[in-house]
């Protein structure tokens, strides 16, 4: 069920709203007069957030917020309700990473990812449920990442928590249902690399410069499909072509994607510069209100990758259908 109002008298808040994605979907919506209710631990890039959001036309609530607290997030949810009188949609967007192999990865920064970004989650979805019942039904949008079907190598900490993120969802989709609350639609966002600052930001423990993977795409992207799922919501919609090529592969021939992913992400994710190890902001907020990471000079390099993708999905449309003949010839 879409959003009970139009977009210019609905109330959104964003967690993870001050830089990256939830920046550029706050001003997606504060261009479309929504009032947006802006989430995150830094304080004063959350005020520069609002301040463009205001200028955009949209009114706006900034409340900092550290989406590992649960009583936090049930605050954010009150003031919001209390600010704007109801809540009817919510986007759970904090997210950080710690990249590394498995096993160099310090525990500690393990657990914080997957406590902000799938407790972080879960904690704005039970925040939100009540209020989005008691506003007659509403959206609640959970942004994880083509990583949430398909995963790539020194990411394992983000890719665990992405398809936790989606299994979270399906089942609370699938008890709102049973218990009579379809008036609630739970959709998951599935981005693309995407031009954000989480690349500059995360943990590093590999010993060099990260970078996105090409292709990458600016927020915009996603900040757009997320206003199109308010409006039409859906279970799960990609963001970026290639994610939507990603995730074609890795259905069709999960083994032979899980290869050709890892060899081409394994060869793009790391820049020429040496790095020591750093814990980012794994522990500690250091947004600057920039929803690009200066990543879009990788954006030429769409066609590599869509080339890349298409062999590859080509690949596996063919093993398919090799597999198919050899079964049916079997059974002659």
């Amino acid at each position: 069920m879409p959003l009970t109002r139009t977009l210019d008298d609905a109330t959104v808040v964003i967690t993870g709203a001050s830089s990256g994605i939830g920046a550029a979907t706050a001003y997606a919506l504060a261009r479309r007069g929504a009032d947006v209710v802006l989430a995150a631990r830094t304080e004063e890039a959350l005020r520069r957030v609002a301040a463009h959001c205001r200028e955009l036309g949209g009114q706006c609530l900034m409340v900092p917020t550290d989406v590992t607290e649960p009583e936090a997030v049930r605050q954010l949810a009150a003031r919001a309700a209390a600010e704007f009188g109801r809540i009817d949609a919510w986007i759970n967007n904090a997210a950080v990473s710690a990249v590394g192999l498995f096993d160099e990865i310090p525990v500690e920064e393990f657990r914080r990812v997957v406590t902000v970004n799938l407790l972080g989650a879960v904690y704005g979805t039970k925040a939100a449920l009540p209020w989005l019942e008691a506003a007659g039904g509403g959206v609640l949008v959970n942004n994880a990442s083509v990583l949430a079907e398909a995963a790539m190598p020194y990411q394992s900490a983000y890719n665990a928590t992405k398809h936790g993120i989606r299994g979270l969802a399906d089942t609370v989709r699938q008890e709102l249902r049973v218990t009579g609350r379809g008036n609630i639609s739970i959709c998951t966002v599935l981005p693309a690399t995407i031009d954000t600052p989480l690349f500059r930001h995360a943990a590093n423990h590999t010993g060099h410069e990260l970078t996105p993977p090409p292709p990458v795409y600016p927020p915009e992207v996603v900040a757009e499909t997320i206003v199109r799922l308010l409006r039409r919501p859906r279970r799960e919609a990609y963001a970026g072509g290639a994610a939507r090529l990603i995730g074609l592969q890795w259905r069709l021939a999960p083994a032979l994607a899980e290869r050709l992913l890892g060899w081409y992400t394994a060869r793009t994710q790391f820049g020429p510069g040496v790095r020591l190890d750093s814990s980012g902001n794994v522990f500690r907020p250091d947004a600057a209100a920039e929803p690009t990471g200066g990543w879009h000079g990788r954006r030429r390099q769409l066609v590599r990758m869509t080339a890349f993708g298409l062999a590859a999905a080509g690949t596996a449309v063919g093993t398919m259908a090799a597999m198919t003949r050899r079964s049916k010839a079997g059974r002659a």
